[in-house]
């Protein structure tokens, strides 16, 4: 590649670089890691840049580089993604009771006021929770906002298999935060009887 595909390379992939380094550090949980990751996944992008079609997306070719690349690194250092299944749980009523008709008004909905009740924090160590495997989808939908196709194709994983693991690692996700909730007395006796039926 020469000096000015080399410029043409970071000038594309710089708008970038912000979101994909907090992407690497929701994946891995550590700076150090994520750098790596980071570093890794620029340096497959830019040996992969001359047979990249203008037109294409972007964005969605480089996250496709970084989950693959997170992949594959961890699986080889021993790091697999934990199989582990989750227990199906039920639909939480938590989420049919707070927001209600006032929010449906306003447009949003009852998950967005439920979400309005818990700190970056707490979000973040129910994501944490999460096996690698339920992790990185819900990542990829509900952080950055790939749709399931991007994500299959990303993952390299059937899009029943993405479908699946989203379902699967959200209920995780509402199982973890009910539990905030709860430690917070934010259910209403009514919500808390009823989860514990």
């Amino acid at each position: 590649m020469g000096v000015a595909d080399q410029a043409k390379f970071t000038d594309a992939v710089e708008p970038f670089m912000d979101a994909l380094y907090a992407a690497a550090m929701r994946m891995t949980r550590s700076p150090a890691d994520a750098e790596d990751l980071l570093q890794e996944t620029f340096l497959r992008a830019y040996r992969g840049y001359p047979n990249f079609a203008d037109g294409t997306n972007l964005r969605a070719w480089l996250y496709r580089i970084l989950t693959n690349t997170y992949i594959n690194i961890y699986r080889a250092r021993q790091r697999r993604p934990d199989q582990t299944e989750l227990d199906d749980v039920e639909d939480l009523y938590l989420y049919r009771r707070i927001g209600g008709l006032e929010a449906a008004s306003l447009g949003r909905s009852a998950e967005d006021e439920l979400m309005d009740l818990f700190t970056e924090g707490e979000v973040r160590e129910a994501l944490d929770e999460l096996p690698d495997n339920f992790r990185v989808p819900v990542l990829l939908a509900d952080v950055e906002g790939f749709s399931y196709k991007e994500i299959a194709e990303m993952m390299d994983t059937p899009i029943g298999t993405v479908m699946s693991r989203l379902h699967r690692g959200r209920k995780h996700l509402q199982k973890s935060l009910h539990g905030f909730a709860a430690a917070r007395g934010l259910l209403t006796d009514e919500v808390a009887s009823a989860e514990n039926r």
